[in-house]
């Protein structure tokens, strides 16, 4: 038993290290819009036309207040696209650390009072 809680001890040692390296991160996703612009002699408005685009747009909702920012293709959409994969690793990582914590937790053994009377 003592040889699993130090397996779970070096488990949550490696996970801070691995926090340190994640870098920065925002919630949110990244969804591809087309969108027509209302102009009746535009492409756009034929039949079976998907619409001007792709357009990229960042969204999150926090404290019941969304947010949208519209994307530039190039390196702002991959910096966002980036930011947005290590929250979504970030999530997983928080989900691993309170599993390894709670196994931690049930191998650490019980200390007995003793009784004084």
């Amino acid at each position: 038993m003592e040889n699993k809680l130090q397996e779970q001890e070096a488990r949550k040692r490696d996970l801070l290290k691995e926090i340190e390296e994640m870098g920065d991160l925002r919630r949110g996703s990244i969804s591809v819009t087309f969108r027509k612009c209302g102009n009746k002699n535009c492409i756009c408005a034929t039949k079976g036309h998907r619409g001007h685009g792709p357009q990229y747009l960042w969204s999150t909702t926090i404290k019941g207040k969304s947010y949208a920012r519209n994307l530039k293709l190039g390196v702002e959409m991959e910096k966002v696209r980036k930011e947005v994969g290590v929250c979504r690793d970030f999530t997983k990582w928080c989900r691993e650390w309170v599993a390894v914590n709670e196994k931690i937790c049930d191998l650490r053994p019980v200390l007995e009072l003793e009784d004084e009377a």
